[in-house]
């Protein structure tokens, strides 16, 4: 069973697992249909992605331009800040975001809808990053925006080290300089 609870932005949900432990360890369901319906959200996961990181790393923020993804997201080792950025140009929400604490030892995840740019720091030494997406990936197709917009002004948690992002994420144009917008349904 999982516990689904609503965030400061309409359609992004933290999601909480209820964890089985004994002597042996523990048991948990990380994705159910059946529990996503039951609160109206009808996905159909196609594509599952793992990625393993140092402390420091920071990946996003992005999204794709033609072909959006919904993803649930979680860490397996390690602890990460995820991040969420509503891109929906008639969201009472455009712009804003919404920053949660994901590790091993909560175990939360976060629904992320289409229409929303998506990035994480990783605070711990390591991480390990899983998530599922309900459209596959197309390289071509890669948009993104800074991490560090003064216009979203995300409160990155502090790091004793500097910040890592890849040659692509450090050429990431602002929000207002991508002109990137999404209907309602996350399509562009």
């Amino acid at each position: 069973m999982l516990q689904f609870e609503k965030t400061s932005i309409k359609d992004v949900f933290v999601i909480t697992p209820k964890v089985f432990g004994d002597e042996r360890g523990y048991f948990m369901e990380t994705f159910s249909e059946q529990d996503f319906k039951n609160q109206g959200l009808n996905y159909t996961f196609v594509q599952d992605n793992q990625s393993s990181s140092r402390k420091g790393v920071l990946r996003g923020l992005h999204f794709q331009k033609s072909h959006p993804q919904a993803k649930l997201v979680r860490v397996l080792k390690g602890e990460v800040f995820d991040v969420a950025v509503d891109l929906r140009k008639n969201s009472e929400t455009y712009g804003k975001y919404v920053g949660v604490l994901l590790s091993e030892e909560n175990k939360k995840q976060l629904l992320i809808p289409r229409g929303f740019a998506h990035g994480f720091l990783v605070v711990s030494d390591y991480a390990e990053f899983a998530y599922k997406c309900d459209d596959f990936y197309h390289p071509e197709d890669e948009g993104g925006i800074r991490f560090d917009d003064s216009d979203v002004a995300i409160s990155w948690p502090e790091v004793d080290c500097p910040l890592i992002l890849s040659e692509k994420d450090k050429l990431h144009p602002t929000l207002k300089e991508s002109k990137m917008v999404f209907d309602q349904e996350g399509e562009k």
